[in-house]
């Protein structure tokens, strides 16, 4: 009976260590998982930029449903004359106020240096034409809702909380490591 004994507590023993061993598995697992999201997150906001690709975020309906609001856009600095009809710049409203306006491209007027441009959701073009001086680049890639995201982000909040993501991934890959 002695020797039974011995052996009904080394297996709890064992079950114990196999428990701790998965809850020690899941507690790293998902720190690794929380640090990769930051840095996958983090990534989207500096690899465009060292590729030459402006970003911005979509703050108006004008180009629903092609692109939604709080979508991010990729903005690839191409020469004004290789624009064509039917593709989607970023420009400045005006030189003045610095608002950022993307809409499509209903005529490139290479003589005059202007785009006439249409929001898809408008009913009419747009009013008057788009100078070459106000012209940013042309869309080349749109991640519908990233946009918010990626804003809430680089805002000083946005900065700590990915802080805090990071801290916390470490401390739980820490803990699940012991």
């Amino acid at each position: 009976m002695k020797k039974r004994g011995r052996k009904d507590s080394k297996d709890r023993g064992d079950q114990r260590d196999k428990k701790l061993r998965k809850k020690d598995g899941i507690l790293s697992i998902t720190g690794t998982v929380l640090i990769a999201a930051v840095i996958v997150l983090c990534s989207m906001l500096v690899l465009p930029g060292i590729f030459g690709f402006h970003m911005y975020h979509v703050l108006s309906g004008s180009m629903e449903p092609a692109i939604p609001v709080g979508s991010l856009l990729y903005v690839k600095d191409v020469p004004p004359e290789d624009v064509d009809g039917e593709d989607i710049i970023a420009f400045y409203s005006s030189l003045e106020d610095g608002g950022i306006i993307t809409h499509r491209v209903v005529e490139n007027h290479v003589v005059s240096g202007t785009f006439q441009t249409k929001g898809d959701a408008n009913d009419g073009e747009d009013p008057t034409p788009v100078p070459y001086a106000n012209y940013i680049g042309e869309v080349v890639r749109t991640i519908p809702y990233m946009g918010k995201l990626l804003t809430v982000m680089t805002s000083f909040y946005g900065k700590i909380a990915a802080a805090c993501v990071v801290a916390l991934g470490v401390f739980l890959n820490f803990i699940g490591k012991r």
